[in-house]
């Protein structure tokens, strides 16, 4: 047994609700909540595990290899760490934790903008082989900064995000003071109480901050106006005129989150594009959206020749991320799933997420006789009926 693997806490479900007991409850619903009703949220996952793999008992079969080339770099698995903001409220030093996990493990790790280490803190712990994901600056000077310093750090990958014209209605976050601006109520702070390995870590790394935005933050501002600077700052409505500014002054390779149409698929290929991960944000942004699994079957038949195609939200185990690569997927992103890992597990979260997740995947490689990630396809029962049952018309 991989001595980073913990059996007691054997799923994401295991993780989920040992982080539940672990971290404040307005913490523990940042990280799962979803916008609205959370229909979308929970129509990821459903929709994922709807699929079917066939499998070949009676062929030769020499064993299952996980590793998997995305642009230019060999990764241990299909899969890798999603960008989160703010990961240092769900547990202290989360970013370092799962940053330098995803160095170990040989999978990427995507930081965000919001996230509470600096890309150069990230940069360091990976490498130079972590990703930045851009929230999008009003203002060019900024932007040019932040490209600068990931370019300067060793960072190869540039993901944009194009999924958060809006700041998502989140119910959750917006009763709990989480929202912008944010605010902190006496519930809360009862709520820390509660928790005490939370609370101890926090005194011990201090208050949760942008690091990455640190230097452009004006000093002495409280909650509501940092809240106030950041929704002035960030404009998240991508266009093509500003995709095309990414990709003229970034000399790496430039993803696009948040893709799930046609039309923005092209987009992305003629301006440039290495690649896009179909998302719809963990099902934070849009409710009455589709599900991932579903644009990603047909964009990764109409684009997969043209560039890379992935996919994040939804996925919470081996089995799901093997659905996801059956459908066309390249490469696939978890980041709850991760987080659950950390908030139940501390330093140790990341390590044994990952192990567990490896585990899983190559289990079901062997059960179904798949060699190869790039083989998955082949093992995917065919027929819209056998895709999507709940499609059916009941008689």
């Amino acid at each position: 047994m991989d001595e980073t693997f913990d059996p007691r806490l054997p799923s994401i479900e295991h993780l989920r609700e040992r982080a539940r007991q672990r971290v404040p409850r307005f913490a523990f619903e940042y990280l799962e909540g979803g916008c609205h009703a959370e229909v979308n949220l929970r129509r990821n996952t459903d929709e994922i595990r709807e699929l079917r793999l066939r499998p070949w008992y009676l062929r030769n079969y020499a064993g299952a290899d996980l590793t998997t080339e995305l642009f230019g770099e060999a990764y241990a698995a299909p899969f890798g760490v999603a960008p989160i903001g703010l990961q240092g409220l769900l547990w202290p030093r989360a970013t370092e934790i799962l940053a330098k996990a995803a160095h170990h493990h040989r999978l990427p790790f995507i930081l965000s903008t919001v996230a509470t280490a600096s890309i150069e803190t990230v940069a360091e712990l990976t490498e130079g082989r972590a990703w930045f994901q851009l929230y999008h600056p009003v203002e060019d000077s900024l932007r040019d900064q932040l490209l600068d310093r990931a370019a300067a750090a060793g960072l190869k990958v540039l993901v944009i995000l194009a999924d958060t014209p809006t700041f998502g209605y989140r119910p959750k976050e917006i009763r709990n003071g989480l929202a912008i601006p944010p605010r902190m109520t006496l519930r809360n702070l009862l709520q820390m109480a509660t928790r005490p390995a939370w609370a101890l870590g926090q005194l011990s790394v201090g208050a949760p901050e942008f690091a990455t935005l640190k230097p452009y933050i004006p000093e002495g501002l409280d909650m509501k106006h940092l809240g106030l600077f950041m929704n002035r700052t960030f404009s998240g409505r991508l266009d093509p005129a500003r995709i095309a500014a990414l990709r003229a002054r970034w000399q790496g390779k430039l993803v696009v989150k948040g893709v799930v149409t046609e039309e923005d698929a092209e987009t992305a290929v003629n301006i440039g594009a290495d690649g896009i991960i179909v998302s719809n944000h963990g099902g934070r942004q849009l409710d009455n959206g589709e599900s991932t699994i579903r644009p990603l079957t047909r964009l990764a038949e109409s684009f997969g020749n043209r560039l890379a195609v992935m996919m994040d939200s939804g996925m919470r185990s081996g089995p799901d991320i093997g659905n996801a690569l059956a459908s066309g997927a390249k490469f696939t992103f978890l980041g709850r799933s991760f987080m659950y890992g950390v908030c139940a597990l501390g330093e140790r979260g990341g390590d044994h997420t990952m192990t567990m997740l490896k585990r899983q995947l190559r289990q079901l490689m062997e059960q179904i006789g798949c060699a190869r990630v790039a083989d998955f396809p082949e093992h995917l029962v065919s027929g819209k009926e056998q895709f999507f049952p709940s499609d059916r018309q009941k008689n």
